[in-house]
């Protein structure tokens, strides 16, 4: 792509305005192309030609083209059709707010859905949520609904349903390739511990259809799974299938130690890799983040688990240990984990540590302080910085979603 030539390129028909006294305005679009992404918004109010120039589409074509644009991480605290979500930089510590998605009257408290970035759209998926038109109006209900936010035009807009409502599901877009495959999935909601339906269906989209096209389902029952691809396989690990029940009243989950691949070529058959760890040796599995920028023979798959950092062998398909977290949290499921630029990056509110003496920290209203421990694995080394949230509520990590996107 060249630079733009005049300003009709960013639809703009007068030609009196200028983006930099003295420049011409391709080399100023140029220049300006290279601000981080978040601080455009507030670059907007400068001038008039700013604002124009920061809200048009050919800012993000030269940003794809000419700059090489950090993974920025998208944060989505509770809802987002009532909860902004937040863009957060943190190779500059800043934070750029979204717009909520639409609202539905008729549903509230969406929870356990799915964001994916792919190309300059963010995508958000399914969940579980409370419908006032079904009966009993307590019971959560799975969604269908999927929804794109377009940075171009910085709005939503509404993408057919999937197939089959779920929450709590694997997915990942499938690489350059305009899909996104969903797998597994239920309907459980955060405000339930231990319930909900499982399912095995398998389902693909493709973006420039705007359809849904059902796949081959997964050998078993499963929810609460992660996916993620390699090369041209789609990997669901961990999750849970049947539940059992303690005392005859306790609903408890029985997770899966094992995983499933789908071979996209072969016509998307499944095949089950074994257990991953010895009976005894954890409960579930942990957190997981795929590392892949570049540099590396094969992606490294990595999991957090009871504050230690552990790589996944294929060859051998166990987990080896990898790192301790520095500070460690007293509980992973309050620490966000995420992979940003060929780097983990682990989130945790400093409030939610334990204090060297062994008492119970005091706990806050409203944090101000958000501890991110960055590892580097191949030299293997820390680093840690300290950002300021703008969320008006404690952040909780155990039900937020995030994910990143490249703009």
């Amino acid at each position: 792509m060249a630079p733009p030539s005049s300003f009709e390129d960013f639809g703009i028909q007068t030609l009196t305005l200028t983006l930099i006294p003295g420049l011409p305005n391709d080399l100023g679009a140029l220049i300006l192309a290279f601000v981080p992404y978040s601080y455009h918004s507030r670059l907007k109010s400068t001038c008039r030609s700013w604002r124009r120039f920061f809200s048009s589409k050919t800012l993000i074509s030269l940003r794809q083209n000419y700059v090489i644009a950090p993974q920025l991480l998208c944060i989505f605290p509770q809802d987002p059709s009532i909860s902004s979500p937040y863009l957060f930089d943190p190779k500059n510590l800043s934070w750029c707010p979204l717009p909520p998605m639409p609202c539905n009257p008729h549903v509230y408290g969406l929870s356990n859905f799915i964001s994916v970035s792919v190309g300059p759209h963010l995508y958000v998926l399914g969940g579980s949520l409370f419908d006032t038109r079904s009966f009993p109006l307590d019971r959560p209900s799975p969604s269908s609904s999927a929804f794109r936010f377009d940075f171009a035009t910085f709005s939503w807009e509404s993408l057919s349903p999937m197939i089959t409502p779920r929450g709590s599901f694997a997915c990942a877009a499938v690489p350059g390739c305009g899909k996104i495959v969903v797998a597994g999935g239920g309907s459980r909601h955060t405000m339930f511990g231990a319930a909900g339906s499982r399912m095995s269906s398998v389902e693909m989209y493709d973006i420039v259809k705007d359809e849904w096209v059902a796949l081959d389902g997964l050998p078993r029952f499963r929810a609460g799974c992660v996916g993620f691809f390699l090369g041209r396989e789609f990997w669901v690990m961990g999750g849970y299938g049947e539940s059992r029940t303690v005392s005859g009243v306790f609903p408890v989950d029985e997770y899966y130690r094992d995983a499933v691949v789908m071979e996209l070529k072969t016509g998307g058959r499944w095949r089950e890799l074994g257990d991953m760890w010895e009976e005894g040796e954890r409960r579930r599995l942990g957190k997981i983040v795929v590392v892949d920028d570049g540099s590396w023979d094969c992606p490294g798959i990595f999991m957090l688990d009871r504050g230690e950092i552990f790589r996944y062998d294929m060859t051998s398909n166990r987990w080896a240990k990898e790192s301790c977290v520095p500070r460690k949290a007293s509980d992973d499921a309050s620490v966000g984990f995420v992979a940003l630029d060929g780097e983990l990056h682990l989130l945790t509110l400093l409030s939610v540590y334990d204090s060297a003496d062994g008492r119970r920290p005091r706990q806050h209203k409203r944090p101000t302080t958000l501890l991110i421990q960055i590892y580097h694995p191949r030299k293997r080394t820390w680093r840690s910085l300290i950002a300021k949230p703008p969320f008006h509520q404690p952040l909780d990590f155990r039900t937020a979603v995030m994910c990143t996107i490249r703009l």
